[in-house]
């Protein structure tokens, strides 16, 4: 009997331990887990409006209003900066309280105002959404919404008449929607300028206030009231439209040098040429431009076998420093093969020419602009008869004529005045042309390499291509110089693509617009987005300006 008791045990182990095995597996796979009720999740419309009322504050923005955008990553990041920009805020803080402390030693019985602890806390503020806008003008416009509920230490330590009073700030909090702008944006790093930061709406700030260790915020109606005037004097400073400005970079660096005048040149003659052909005569032209531009120089006619060239042939020049700009004026002989044989050359300051007033000048030319070295050179290279004048454009005008009319007094007539103001006002005008970007321009499989072409009275200008974007951003600015304002008169600009690889058709139009400069010249400047012609979604941004002189 023990013998097969100990076989049927074996045999029982054998067989129960798979048996058991599988029967435990399908107990755990299908059998239903007896959990702890929760109570089921409901939107939040469902719920009562005095408990949906009590969590609005607390919900962000980007869950209440779409415009709103998510800003986790920042937080975060913010989070990493804290410690340091603490430190790098209260140097600040310090550094600029000190001025106003110093200014009441000695009043009130006060003989010194220190910080005996200041920080921030080791909490950093938090956003809790940012609204982004899209505007015509260079520069980032957004709204970040920014909720603080800190616990800094700042302890400030008054000493009156041999006693020591602290002041120590506690529970700060602060609650405000800001509107931050980046403005000019610049190619040149942090790429903008300025920050100009203001409030949309009266901040909302708390805090404890403890003096000699009791709490003066616990006073009955003083709360209210310290509350009421900081919101009160903090919306009387930065609440929009009052903004507080942060320059970045050097004025000198932001400042964008515009034009702001058109310099009149008119070549009259040379005389005693030097001789540069081989039959004694050379073949002059006058080329001439501005120092500090890149546009291409300007070129007279050429006179043929002539060392005593007459021209009297006018040319307009932009001006947008009459301080520091030269005009460069060289005289070259023109060869059918070769370079060209420069023969003299003069250079005029523009500090020279008073505003308005015609200059008539007879220059020597020399050698190169050199003067050490154009002093040894004693040949002479004629001679070159020009008259310029310098006319700002209207309100650089009226600056120059109210200083002139400081210095002395003028003695002639209304109607001289008046025509003598019609000459020196002018109807030229310089008309100025901002491709800014497109968007949603759209070609064949290989065109998407989009430039604009400015098209004006048979002039063609050309943006630089973008490749392999169908949202491009030019930033490219054109000038043309007009006789008169081009009231009834029409500028095309249109956006093209050069395809890339071997086809038929390498250059194919994405769309167009004709621009009326009738409302350019009644005011001044349109900056607008245009729907493209030909084009299923594509716009386009233009600035265009008209300044006349």
């Amino acid at each position: 009997m023990g013998f097969f008791t100990s076989v049927l045990g074996i045999l029982g182990f054998v067989i129960g331990i798979p048996i058991g095995l599988i029967i435990g597996f399908f107990a755990l796979v299908y059998s239903q887990p007896q959990h702890e009720k929760y109570p089921p999740a409901r939107p939040l419309v469902e719920t009562s409006i005095s408990v949906l009322l009590d969590l609005l504050p607390d919900i962000p923005l980007w869950i209440k209003n779409p415009d709103y955008e998510r800003v986790d990553w920042f937080n975060r990041f913010l989070s990493y900066m804290w410690p340091y920009l603490d430190k790098a805020i209260c140097g600040i803080i310090q550094s600029s309280a000190q001025p106003i402390f110093a200014d009441y030693i000695g009043k009130y019985c006060i003989e010194s105002i220190e910080f005996e602890k200041l920080s921030l806390g080791p909490l950093p503020p938090t956003v809790h959404g940012v609204k982004f806008y899209e505007t015509n003008e260079k520069e980032l416009l957004f709204e970040p919404s920014i909720k603080w509920a800190g616990n800094p230490n700042i302890v400030l330590v008054i000493k009156m008449m041999s006693l020591r009073i602290k002041v120590q700030l506690v529970d700060l909090q602060f609650f405000a929607i800001m509107r931050v702008a980046l403005k000019p944006l610049l190619p040149t790093f942090p790429c903008f300028g300025t920050v100009v930061v203001s409030l949309m709406e009266k901040p909302h700030v708390d805090f404890g206030l403890k003096v000699l260790g009791g709490d003066l915020m616990s006073i009955p109606g003083l709360y209210r009231y310290v509350q009421e005037t900081i919101k009160r004097q903090v919306s009387s400073m930065y609440h929009w439209p009052q903004v507080l400005e942060i320059p970045i970079l050097d004025a000198s660096t932001v400042s964008v040098k515009k034009p702001v005048g058109l310099l009149h040149v008119n070549i009259i003659r040379a005389q005693n040429l030097v001789k540069k052909d081989l039959l004694g005569t050379s073949d002059p032209y006058v080329k001439l431009s501005l120092t500090g531009e890149k546009l291409p120089a300007k070129k007279t006619t050429i006179k043929k076998r002539n060392l005593n060239p007459e021209w009297n042939e006018q040319f307009k020049l932009i001006v947008k420093d009459p301080i520091s700009q030269v005009l460069q004026l060289e005289v070259f002989d023109w060869d059918k093969i070769g370079g060209h044989d420069r023969l003299g050359m003069q250079m005029i300051p523009l500090q020279k020419i008073k505003p308005g007033e015609k200059a008539a000048f007879r220059l020597d030319l020399i050698k190169n602009s050199n003067i050490v070295m154009d002093s040894r050179d004693k040949k002479q290279r004629g001679k070159l008869e020009l008259d310029l004048r310098y006319v700002p454009f209207r309100e650089e005008s009226l600056k120059c004529r109210n200083e002139n009319q400081d210095q002395y007094q003028r003695k002639e007539s209304t109607d001289e005045k008046s025509s003598e103001d019609d000459d020196f006002l002018s109807q030229d005008g310089l008309l100025t042309v901002a491709i800014q970007s497109a968007k949603d321009v759209e070609g064949k499989k290989k065109h998407t390499n989009p430039y604009a072409l400015v098209l004006f009275r048979g002039e063609k200008k050309r943006t630089k291509m973008l490749k392999k974007t169908r949202n491009p951003r030019w930033n490219e600015e054109f000038e043309f110089t007009l006789e008169e304002p081009p009231l009834k008169e029409s500028i095309r600009v249109e956006v093209m693509s050069k395809g890339t690889g071997f086809h038929f058709r390498s250059k194919e139009e994405l769309g167009h617009v004709d621009i009326n400069l009738g409302d350019v010249v009644d005011n001044g400047r349109i900056n607008q987005k245009y729907h493209l012609i030909n084009s299923r979604n594509g716009v386009i941004h233009i600035e265009i300006r008209w300044t006349t002189s």
